[in-house]
């Protein structure tokens, strides 16, 4: 070898082994540094003629797995997506209590029905009948609240993604930033490891807000993607935008996440994209948790309202009220009335003597009032008019029916017969029309409409509702607007199921023999979400629109918890509240039909505690029969069971996390004793360098001497 062939081996090496002492130094101080990847030399052979003149540093790498680090990533997004769930069906479980806890829902739902038991005990005594009213009113009050709470929950994780949005703009920013700075660096061979750990900072970070992977190319850039293919940053940052809609409403019409094509300038729907991290867990709680424990708490409410208004419609105080003012019930007065089965209206004196009554028998063509038949609403405020011979007058206007004696002294009562109960829409006369309701509400409780495909549907001419069907994927499959000012109610059902113009493909809406209007999604699209977008309909005089009076919508259904509230007549006059019923068996005009000592009414109220009732399917619920009691239990568990379902999903997601984080951190991390034993093999190193220079100085010393 000759001598410059041993001062270059020497010196390669002397580089080398600096290098190598210098990585392990930077590794040692950086022992302890969050998201610090340890590096290490990468050193091949110098060859020249088949000889070998030395070592060549070919660069310093970071030392990683591919494999480790996306697990890594999947795992950070798994554990945000359900710390998000956690969080907050953890808060509205503590806001919902527990069936014992004391002053929530179910608790209160018990006072009230204990007061009611109490009041039992001396149904004569008025005072007994204050905290009635006022046990009531609160667990309405909680109802609402609860509701307003889940309202601002969406809100709340609607603001959040906005949020959210922003900082992966800003770390795709950076990381597009820093792509830059390691192409340049490595095209110069220089030391890319500190932009390197940087990006993996951000990887981390951006993994815990949605699903990603990344992948870094031959010339040092890190391309950033969704784990299913929409590459976010390496070729071209995409700008990501989300505008929160502002509110949580119950119904409300939330954007989508989307992203604009550097290349092309094509905007995509990235929501769709996104099926973990904190940004889907966000979704899912706004669109999905939240909205199903509304069906249900609003189910309840409903369910709760609608049991005490049929006992008390079926109930008077003594004396009577001198004037029933009815609920709004978005019907009008050329609508006609048709079911079945009997009820009586009498006019009962303040000493509860009979003054007059008139009998309403309801069938498939209409009803008659003493015989005498009428089809409509306006025919029943003429025939009740007429029967009545004077002593009671009635009106119907804004969707309310409202009958007052004509002497200030007399009152009105309502008793179904016992057995032949009237049915309209399910409900006998007094509670349908909500005469004497111990619980009011500004809009709908209830669908059942009572009404038929013939009824005129009675809208303003260019009234429109608009539909959204989303797929289980978030993606919009169509945006549909439907005529709502046809003719008749058979004719707005038939535009709804047009499969050209309407959903017809998608589903069918029918009408059932209740005047109940629900949908039925085809086999092809169960999964797929139907949401009522725009309604511009307004029934008559009643401001009612079409959804609201047959429940289209989450607008409809689940914001009804918030609407109701005892009567105000009752919440004044406690001692108005039902708690006898007429006894008209054989009575003529005269016969006392009322006494005060009656209980009969307020028993049937506290029943309803525990009477079964047939409920709906809401929010997660098969529809069947049960109890106020029993389904208000249920709910308080589900929202429990929701809760620490997410809570177990969540530390077995952190469980993985953390596990697969350790593996990561085994293999990139820093360990003393490792990069000790290196610095030891670097000196070595270095030193026999050290020795060859001396070597060959020696050597040239000696052939210099050698030629003087």
């Amino acid at each position: 070898m000759s001598f410059n062939g041993i001062m270059g081996s020497a010196l390669s090496g002397l580089h080398a082994a600096q290098l190598g002492m210098r990585t392990v130094s930077n590794n040692m101080a950086n022992v302890n540094t969050p998201g610090y990847v340890r590096t290490e030399v990468t050193q091949v052979p110098r060859v020249s003629g088949g000889a070998g003149v030395g070592v060549e540093v070919t660069g310093v790498k970071r030392v990683s797995d591919v494999f480790l680090t996306a697990a890594s990533l999947r795992a950070k997004a798994d554990s945000g997506a359900s710390a998000a769930i956690s969080n907050y069906l953890d808060r509205l479980q503590s806001q919902f209590g527990a069936t014992t806890s004391e002053g929530g829902l179910y608790a209160r739902l018990l006072e009230s029905f204990s007061s009611i038991s109490s009041a039992l005990n001396d149904p004569t005594e008025a005072s007994a009948r204050i905290s009635i009213a006022s046990d009531l009113q609160a667990f309405f009050d909680e109802g609402a609240r609860l509701s307003a709470e889940v309202r601002q929950m969406r809100a709340e994780a609607d603001q959040r993604i906005g949020t959210h949005v922003q900082r992966i703009n800003e770390i795709l920013g950076e990381i597009e930033d820093l792509n830059a700075q390691t192409q340049r660096l490595s095209a110069s061979s220089a030391d890319t490891s500190g932009a390197e750990n940087r990006q993996d900072q951000l990887m981390n970070e951006l993994a815990g807000l949605m699903d990603v992977r990344g992948e870094r190319q031959t010339d040092g850039r890190l391309v950033v993607a969704t784990t299913n293919g929409v590459v976010l940053a390496g070729q071209g940052r995409l700008d990501v935008s989300y505008i929160p809609a502002g509110t949580g409403a119950h119904g409300a019409e939330f954007g989508r996440i989307t992203a604009v094509v550097p290349a092309t300038g094509k905007e995509i729907d990235l929501s769709r994209y996104v099926t973990s991290g904190e940004l889907k867990g966000l979704m899912d709680v706004r669109d999905k948790e939240l909205p199903a424990i509304a069906a249900q708490l609003s189910e309840f409410m409903s369910q709760v309202a609608d049991a005490l208004n049929a006992e008390h419609n079926d109930a008077t105080a003594v004396p009577p009220p001198n004037v029933l003012t009815g609920r709004n019930t978005g019907l009008v007065g050329g609508d006609a009335l048709t079911g079945e089965g009997r009820s009586t209206m009498a006019i009962v004196d303040g000493s509860g003597q009979l003054v007059n009554s008139l009998d309403i028998e309801f069938n498939a063509g209409g009803f008659t009032v003493n015989g005498n038949a009428g089809t409509t609403i306006n025919d029943l405020v003429a025939l009740i008019n007429a029967e009545s011979g004077g002593a009671a007058t009635a009106s119907f206007s804004e969707g309310r029916l409202v009958i007052e004696a004509a002497d200030p002294s007399h009152g009105i009562a309502n008793l179904n017969d016992e057995d032949d109960p009237s049915s309209i829409g399910g409900r006998g006369f007094a509670h349908f029309f909500g005469l004497n309701d111990i619980v009011s509400s500004s809009r709908p409780g209830f669908f059942e409409t009572g009404l038929t495909a013939g009824t005129p549907l009675g809208t303003q001419a260019g009234a429109t509702m608009s539909f959204k069907l989303t797929g289980p994927d978030g993606r919009v499959m169509t945006e549909v607007e439907i005529p709502a000012d046809q003719a008749s109610l058979g004719d707005f059902v038939n535009a709804l199921n047009d499969p050209a113009s309407g959903l017809g493909q998608y589903g069918s809406y029918a009408l059932d023999d209740q005047g109940r209007l629900a949908f039925t999604p085809n086999s092809t699209y169960r999964g797929y979400d139907l949401k009522l977008t725009d309604d511009t309909s307004w029934r008559g005089d009643t401001g009612i629109q079409l959804s609201q009076l047959f429940g289209i919508g989450e607008g409809a259904r689940n914001g009804r918890a918030e609407h109701f509230e005892v009567s105000e007549r009752l919440v004044s006059s406690p001692q108005s509240i039902a708690f006898s019923k007429l006894d008209l068996n054989g009575a003529a005009p005269g016969d006392l039909v009322l006494t005060a000592g009656d209980a009969r009414g307020g028993q049937a109220l506290y029943d309803a505690l525990t009477k079964p009732r047939s409920i709906p399917a809401a929010g997660g619920f098969g529809g069947g029969t049960a109890s106020l009691e029993s389904y208000g239990a249920r709910l308080m568990g589900d929202v429990g069971a929701r809760a620490a379902r997410a809570e177990r999903g969540h530390q077995a997601a952190e469980a993985v996390r953390d596990a697969a984080d350790q593996k990561r951190a085994d293999l990139e991390g820093v360990n003393m004793d490792e990069e000790l034993a290196r610095m030891t093999l670097y000196q070595t190193a270095y030193n026999a360098s050290a020795r060859l220079v001396q070597a060959a100085k020696e050597m040239s010393d000696v052939l210099i001497n050698m030629g003087r």
